[in-house]
């Protein structure tokens, strides 16, 4: 399989892992925390820094009741609405975020969840896509990412072959973009015990792509045993430290683990 490249990194077997922090909600709805976890991601040693690009009304309505309230996990008991008013970040943070990554010499890219979200990035020159396990089946947006024609990195949490093989047969309709597939599971957090990551090679068997892991375990063992099993990408959230709060603080590393991390991608 060929490497996959973003903003000149090549990816893929032969190559060091490529780490990317993920920001998610641990801004803490302040851009200053924001930047600073764009240094401590360049500092630990990451390549790159992605953010989630939606508002609210983008994603859902304010409403209470079922399907609409969330019961279990992390965010048990709040209201899909405020949470993701919590978490997402500001569309008018993203260019000066954009340029702080490229300063520091960081990748930065981000998951659209619907198609102003991609005219959006596009303005900012975007080096490639991430798809969201929870996106993978909205068929029209991959295929509006697809047109655009930068690689796109696709997770997999909670599809099935089916979905994934219907997913790849847009990218390929609509472009066929250079891919990488990561394989996930959504667990917030996800016990070591339940990381399946035999899947990896599955995943690059059946599907002949670059693979890679979108993880929600605490700690770097599992991401560093997912190197040893072919996973060419490791994505992480990361957080200045957990005990600051915020929706994802729970499955996140502080800039030290981070660095654990990155030196022990590479090593393995």
């Amino acid at each position: 399989m060929r490497p996959v490249t973003i903003a000149g990194r090549p990816i893929g077997p032969g190559y060091s892992p490529y780490v990317v922090a993920e920001l998610s909600g641990n801004h803490n709805g302040r851009l200053d925390r924001a930047l600073a976890l764009l240094d401590a991601a360049k500092a630990a040693g990451a390549d790159a820094v992605k953010l989630q690009t939606y508002t609210a009304d983008t994603m859902t309505i304010d409403h209470h009741g079922p399907g609409f309230d969330i019961e279990g996990g992390l965010w048990h008991g709040q209201n899909l609405y405020a949470l993701y008013q919590e978490a997402h970040t500001p569309w008018e943070w993203h260019a000066p975020l954009f340029a702080r990554a490229r300063d520091l010499g960081l990748a930065i890219f981000s998951t659209p969840f619907d198609s102003s979200a991609v005219d959006f990035l596009e303005a900012l020159d975007a080096p490639a896509y991430k798809i969201a396990s929870f996106e993978l089946v909205d068929l029209p947006l991959i295929a509006r990412v697809a047109r655009v024609g930068r690689p796109v990195i696709l997770s997999t949490g909670m599809a099935d072959e089916a979905e994934v093989a219907a997913a790849l047969a847009v990218l390929r309709a609509h472009g066929d973009p250079d891919l990488i597939l990561l394989h996930c599971v959504s667990g917030y957090p996800t016990p070591a015990v339940e990381s399946n990551l035999p899947r990896l090679r599955a995943l690059a068997e059946t599907f002949g792509a670059v693979v890679g892991l979108s993880d929600h375990s605490m700690g770097v063992a599992v991401p560093i045993a997912a190197v040893a099993l072919g996973a060419a990408l490791i994505e992480k959230h990361v957080t200045l430290a957990r005990a600051d709060g915020g929706p994802d603080c729970a499955v996140s590393l502080e800039p030290p683990e981070l660095a654990q991390l990155c030196e022990g991608v590479r090593t393995a």
